[in-house]
């Protein structure tokens, strides 16, 4: 797995550097205090996941974030902020971020969610996913879908607790199965709701009240 860092203190740029680099199986590839030269950065580099800052010196984070989907759709860019805004959290989401995750996490929940995110999942901060939930649940509803789109009990489990903002690792703990049943879990989700990311399925979840 491939990762490039954008993050303009030197402190933090250097800690999260090394604890990247000491992962197995995880390459850092880059890091660097802004993202102004990105597109030639990621021509060079071609990474799998990129943790991105928001307030930087030059670009901001969220712009590149929307300026890197459009040219690399399948780059995964996970927000890494001290922000817990919802204007912030749902523009980068909008802007093509997969997750959003708070610098006051612990170590362990970092490396997480870059696995996280290069498995094909996304990885919100417990308040974060909150607010996400809140955001959706003040969303005007349409009234409640007449169908549970074929979700099996083990499905439907799996999505409440992607609702709640557990990442897959926890999901397999909290339903005491293996990480990779979850990632089965979330494809046959994504395809029966006809969505392609966490925040469609977690949107659709919440207004046609599947959970």
């Amino acid at each position: 797995m491939r990762v490039i860092l954008y993050e303009d203190n030197t402190a933090i740029r250097d800690s999260l550097s090394i604890l990247l680099e000491g992962m197995p199986g995880l390459e850092l590839i880059g890091a660097f205090p802004n993202p102004v030269s990105w597109d030639s950065q990621l021509r060079d580099t071609q990474p799998d996941v990129i943790m991105m800052d928001i307030e930087m010196p030059g670009l901001d984070g969220i712009q590149a974030t929307q300026a890197i989907h459009a040219k690399y759709p399948l780059i995964n860019i996970v927000m890494l902020t001290v922000f817990q805004e919802e204007d912030k959290i749902f523009r980068a989401l909008c802007a093509g971020a997969v997750g959003y995750i708070l610098k006051n996490s612990t170590p362990t929940r970092l490396i997480e969610a870059v696995q996280d995110a290069h498995a094909g999942g996304a990885p919100l901060s417990p308040n974060i996913a909150r607010k996400a939930v809140r955001f959706f649940q003040q969303l005007p509803s349409p009234k409640t879908a007449e169908t549970d789109h074929s979700l099996t009990p083990r499905e439907h489990e799996t999505l409440r607790y992607l609702v709640q903002g557990l990442s897959y690792k926890m999901i397999a703990d909290r339903m005491s199965i293996s990480y990779e049943t979850v990632r089965t879990y979330m494809k046959h989700i994504y395809e029966k709701l006809h969505v392609v990311s966490m925040t469609e399925a977690v949107a659709k979840a919440l207004r046609e009240g599947l959970v």
